[in-house]
């Protein structure tokens, strides 16, 4: 994965009127889209593909229904999230992923699962957020494995941090809930300190006894969390609550 920056120079000053993002939801990296994801495109991404747009989302209007939303942040090729929404049917997903072969992945996902419950926006999720979701909008939140950035020089560039959470926070009713995942223990580390930092967010699980929470039955164990958990590596769930 790469990421775009203004200047090679982090002291050096931006042309007058430039706009510099200082969060976004992902970094650029390159993939092929197969033949069945393009196929997926074609047949039903006119139905589930959500265009941006610098207004907020009618919920009812695009999901053709009144019911909990919950926002998806970085779906990867889409397993967990078909998975999630399969066994929820009664709950909307609004999904965000720039990848096109991920999209691709999903909408195939879609259709062969006969899901209705699904909304894609290919797009950076911190705009999507900034400008479609309303304040106290949004049931809850999902955030999955996202990049751990490994490298210390590179945590800065960590998704999870405190201006993020905090406009997520204010995009949530009070009651809905944001749920990270991670399989980087010092990456759970740093969420878990964040969202505790949040004054509008509350743990779900009594930080005397235990910090991080259970799997919530509705994550599914992928195959590279399988795969993972039986060499021995760590998983950790954080569910916080808007107070």
């Amino acid at each position: 994965m790469t990421e775009t920056n203004p200047s090679s120079d982090p002291e050096a000053t931006p042309p007058a009127g430039a706009h510099i993002r200082t969060i976004r939801s992902f970094v650029r990296r390159t993939g092929r889209t197969t033949l069945g994801q393009a196929k997926a495109f074609a047949d039903v991404g006119p139905q589930f593909l959500l265009p941006y747009a610098a207004t907020p989302l009618d919920f009812e209007a695009v999901f053709q229904r009144g019911a909990p939303t919950i926002l998806e942040i970085g779906f990867g090729m889409g397993e967990a999230t078909a998975q999630i929404a399969a066994l929820l049917p009664e709950k909307n997903f609004l999904c965000c992923e720039v990848h096109t072969p991920g999209v691709g992945a999903l909408l195939k996902r879609i259709t062969e699962h006969g899901l209705t419950n699904i909304r894609i926006l290919q797009h950076d999720a911190v705009e999507v957020l900034d400008n479609m979701l309303a304040p106290g909008s949004l049931d809850g939140v999902h955030i999955f494995f996202p990049d751990p950035w490994h490298k210390k020089k590179h945590n800065k560039r960590r998704l999870i941090q405190a201006p993020l959470v905090a406009r997520l926070a204010t995009r949530l009713k009070p009651g809905g809930y944001l749920h990270c995942a991670t399989d980087w223990q010092p990456y759970a580390e740093q969420i878990l300190a964040v969202l505790t930092a949040e004054p509008l967010l509350s743990n779900t699980v009594d930080a005397a006894s235990e910090a991080y929470a259970p799997k919530p039955a509705y994550r599914p164990l992928t195959k590279f969390e399988n795969r993972g958990i039986k060499l021995g590596h760590g998983v950790w769930d954080v569910v916080f609550t808007r107070v």
